[in-house]
């Protein structure tokens, strides 16, 4: 089921994430070390940032995709739960 998924979602290369992205994603986290998610802002918690989030699902949009407004630097941890809850992961379906 899951190469099922993958094989519908495309590489990472055809969604956008290449070369250029790695770059550009390096150096937003660079520039935003600490997770910017509303859990953490609001409970005052400091986690380091390892992942750039879509704020708003680009879901192909390139524009939207390469919309800095729409980034926001999280911690794995946090990326995965806002996915899991909103985005449509783990079989969930989509709230956003």
């Amino acid at each position: 089921m899951r190469q099922q998924v993958n094989a519908r979602r495309g590489t990472t290369a055809e969604r956008g994430y290449s070369g250029a992205w790695r770059r550009a994603r390096a150096a937003y986290l660079r520039a935003h070390p600490l997770c910017e998610c509303a859990e953490c802002k609001a409970q005052g918690r400091i986690l380091p940032a390892t992942v750039v989030d879509h704020i708003k699902p680009h879901r192909g949009d390139m524009s939207l995709f390469w919309d800095r407004t729409n980034w926001q630097a999280m911690s794995k941890p946090c990326h995965d739960r806002k996915t899991a809850l909103h985005d449509g992961g783990f079989g969930r379906p989509r709230t956003a």
